[in-house]
C-alpha cells in the first residue's frame, strides 16, 4: 500500500488515495501506523476518496483510531496532494466532509505546484446543543467551568463541524498541557468530547495558540481550532475578524466574514515524503 505523509503547518497526516487503495479497518490502521516510535509517525490517517456530489471526499481518523469530522490543515494538503498529482486541474474545488462540503481555493507557487489553500470553513456553530455540551445555555460565551478544583477557566465554545473549547490566557507556554487538555476534552459536560485550545491574545489581529486535539492530544497546529480561537475571539471582544494565529508548526489566516458569515482558512500544505508499507 502506497502513502504519502504530508503536513499543514506542522499537523501532519498519513494520506492514501482512496482511488487506488483500500484500506478495510482505517480505525486499526490509524492506531498503529500513527505511532511515532513503531509506525510511520502523525497525527492520524487520511483517506482520500470518490463523491457522488463534490470533486473528492474525506475521512480523517485520529491517532487513537476515533473518526473525525472534519479537519482544516488535512483538508488544504488534501488540496495539494489531488493538484500536484494531477488528480484535478482545478484551482477551485469542493470537499465531501462529515461536516458537510468544504470549498478550496489553491494558490500555485513559481514550481505550478499547490503553496498555500484557503478554505471556506462554513459558519461557525455557536448552539450550546449543536457543539454539543450539556451545558444549559444557548450559548457559552465566557462561561465559568469547574473541571477538576481546582482548575477552573471561563471558556467559550464554538464548532467547526468538530467541537472546540477556547480558553484566553497567559503564559501558555508553561502549561502542563497533558495534563490539563485531557481533563478538559474528557470533561462530562462534552458528551463527544472536545478539541482545547489555550490562546493568548498578543494583539488585535495576532494570537498564540496552544491545542489539544481530541483523540490525538498536542499537536503542532488545528485549522479548526484556529478558526474557533479567532471566531472566540470576536465574541469576547479580543480580536479583529480577520487575524493571524501563531501555532508550534507555524501561522494560519483566519478570517471570520461578517456579510456571509463564514470562516476563512488559509496557510500553506507541505508534502514530507511518500512510502509503501
Amino acid at each position: 500500500m502506497k502513502f504519502t505523509k504530508m503536513h499543514g503547518i506542522g499537523n501532519d497526516y498519513i494520506y492514501i488515495n482512496g482511488f487506488v487503495e483500500q484500506i478495510e479497518n482505517p480505525e486499526e490502521f490509524a492506531i498503529r501506523w500513527s505511532d511515532r516510535h513503531k509506525g510511520i509517525g502523525s497525527d492520524g490517517l487520511v483517506l482520500i476518496l470518490p463523491s457522488t456530489y463534490c470533486d473528492f471526499r474525506m475521512r480523517m481518523f485520529n491517532a487513537d483510531g476515533s473518526e473525525s469530522e472534519m479537519c482544516g490543515n488535512a483538508s488544504r494538503c488534501i488540496g495539494k496532494y489531488v493538484f500536484d498529482k494531477g488528480m484535478t486541474d482545478k484551482t477551485d474545488l469542493t470537499l465531501e466532509t462529515l461536516a458537510g462540503i468544504m470549498k478550496l481555493k489553491l494558490f500555485l507557487g513559481n514550481d505550478k505546484l499547490v503553496e498555500s489553500v484557503t478554505v471556506d470553513m462554513g459558519e461557525p456553530i455557536l448552539e450550546s446543543s449543536r457543539i454539543p455540551t450539556t451545558i444549559n445555555k444557548p450559548n457559552v460565551v465566557n462561561e465559568s467551568v469547574v473541571f477538576k478544583a481546582p482548575i477552573q477557566y471561563r471558556i467559550t465554545c464554538v464548532s467547526m463541524g468538530n467541537p472546540h473549547t477556547v480558553i484566553f490566557t497567559k503564559d501558555i507556554d508553561k502549561l502542563n498541557l497533558p495534563k490539563i487538555g485531557s481533563l478538559i476534552e474528557n470533561a462530562p459536560i462534552f458528551p463527544r468530547r472536545t478539541n482545547v485550545e489555550f490562546v493568548e491574545i498578543l494583539s488585535g489581529d495576532k494570537m498564540n495558540m496552544r491545542v489539544w486535539e481530541r483523540g490525538s492530544g498536542e499537536t503542532m497546529a488545528c485549522g479548526t481550532g484556529a478558526c474557533a480561537a479567532v471566531v472566540a475571539g470576536v465574541l469576547n471582544g479580543l480580536c479583529a475578524r480577520k487575524t493571524t494565529v501563531q501555532l508550534l508548526g507555524g501561522e494560519l489566516t483566519i478570517e471570520w466574514n461578517a456579510f456571509d458569515n463564514h470562516v476563512y482558512l488559509t496557510g500553506g500544505a507541505t508534502t514530507v515524503f511518500e512510502g509503501e508499507i
